[in-house]
């Protein structure tokens, strides 16, 4: 393998475009010897990959870029797995490209926009991606189902990569362009920003009750002592509340855990609170009735 084509190669997760190869190699018959004995094989239209190079993930999505060229980003669900958006899947490869471009025949899936803004263009890991707030408005136009997108909003959030109010934003753009889903993406993003369905669905019922919206994944300091990283917080009543999973934790350390830092957390003027999968799930009324009346109570 001529050592300069490696080189390039090893730089691009095991690939190299066959204009690499010709700036490299002008030699036609040198080019062809690489190709016809195995050294590059084919793998997309114009990309080549070091024969017996690991067939990785991120190989195909490079591969796809490069095949594409500069008006190419990753999209859709393999955006998703990108960003490491919830429920998405590592065998998916698609990309997004502008409109009215010839594309020849891809081994991979190619979706097509009008045009791609300088807002909705990142880089993951050194490959061009669409941004995690476009992922999840294309995700729903793809008619994904509602939990995926849920968990794809969710997540978005969860990571930084995304706001309640920026998919709002960005929403009011697409929705102009007739775009499928942004109904069911405005209705999904009211209760948005917990870390789980059961913290969706708590906020569902805070936002049914009337209340104001609680502050999420709020974290709490003594000092620059970390104590807690509380599911939800009434800043102004000063109230958390926590909402524990269908398993909860039952070994010795982790109750031991849970008081001390319930109790660092009451040190810090905090009233604690906790409903499980059951209450929020089962009971949401009971839950929407001891929360005003605690809330009320803290109000005076």
């Amino acid at each position: 393998m001529e050592i300069n084509i490696a080189k390039i190669a090893a730089r691009q997760d095991g690939v190299i475009t066959l204009a690499q190869l010709r700036h490299e190699i002008p030699a036609r018959h040198r080019q062809r010897k690489l190709i016809e004995h195995g050294g590059l094989v084919r793998v997309a239209p114009g990309v080549y990959a070091i024969n017996g190079s690991p067939d990785t993930y991120r190989r195909r999505l490079r591969s796809g870029l490069l095949s594409l060229g500069h008006d190419s980003w990753v999209s859709y669900e393999a955006a998703a797995q990108l960003h490491g958006l919830d429920r998405s899947r590592p065998d998916i490869v698609e990309f997004t490209v502008t409109r009215g471009r010839s594309v020849q025949c891809q081994p991979f899936t190619i979706h097509t926009s009008h045009r791609i803004p300088a807002i909705d263009r990142v880089e993951v890991d050194g490959l061009r991606c669409l941004s995690a707030t476009r992922t999840v408005i294309d995700l729903a136009h793809a008619r994904r189902s509602t939990a995926r997108i849920e968990a794809a909003i969710d997540s978005a959030i969860r990571k930084g990569l995304s706001a309640p109010h920026t998919i709002a934003t960005r929403l009011e753009t697409l929705r102009g362009q007739g775009r499928w889903g942004c109904l069911l993406i405005q209705r999904l993003v009211v209760d948005s920003g917990g870390h789980s369905p059961l913290e969706r669905r708590f906020l569902q019922i805070c936002r049914e009750a009337g209340l104001s919206r609680p502050l999420t994944q709020a974290i709490h300091r003594k000092g620059q002592r970390h104590i807690a990283r509380v599911d939800f917080l009434f800043a102004a009543e000063a109230i958390v509340i926590e909402v524990s999973g269908q398993h909860g934790h039952s070994s010795p350390t982790e109750r031991r855990r849970d008081a001390q830092r319930r109790n660092e957390l009451q040190d810090l003027g905090r009233r604690v609170y906790e409903y499980t999968y059951a209450d929020v799930t089962e009971s949401p009324e009971m839950v929407r009735r001891t929360l005003l009346k605690r809330l009320c109570d803290e109000n005076g």
